[in-house]
């Protein structure tokens, strides 16, 4: 569990960010264990309270659940599960939206450029 925290964002919520990537790429199944609080907090090397306070908003959000003392879960909820994936997509578009707008580029010429970098990026990575 490697984690590169930024100084913007309160760790808590990148480190439930970081539980949404896992879990969009598939590397995090539904119904996966996950680590303890407190092991967790040990691995990435942050306050406990930190990660209990990231667990409780992942149990608020629906992406883990706990059943009595057994360890927490990801989800099986299918649409929580779709909706992680949209919610990632939706927040890296709307940045990238906001970083290009003030270029005044045409739609067509952005999306045409984002059609060639993805493809030329998806080719280097095969």
């Amino acid at each position: 569990m490697n984690v590169n925290f930024n100084n913007r964002d309160p760790v808590y919520l990148q480190i439930v960010r970081y539980f949404k990537e896992k879990i969009a790429i598939g590397e995090l199944e539904p119904g996966q264990e996950i680590p303890s609080r407190r092991e967790l907090a040990n691995r990435m090397k942050v306050n406990p309270n930190t990660a209990q306070r990231a667990y409780k908003e992942m149990e608020e959000q629906g992406l883990i659940y706990t059943e009595k003392n057994h360890p927490s879960k990801i989800t099986t909820d299918n649409k929580i599960l779709g909706q992680v994936r949209t919610e990632l997509l939706v927040e890296a578009v709307d940045q990238f939206v906001t970083s290009v707008r003030s270029i005044n580029v045409p739609v067509e010429e952005l999306l045409d450029l984002v059609k060639e970098k993805y493809t030329e990026n998806s080719e280097k990575e095969v």
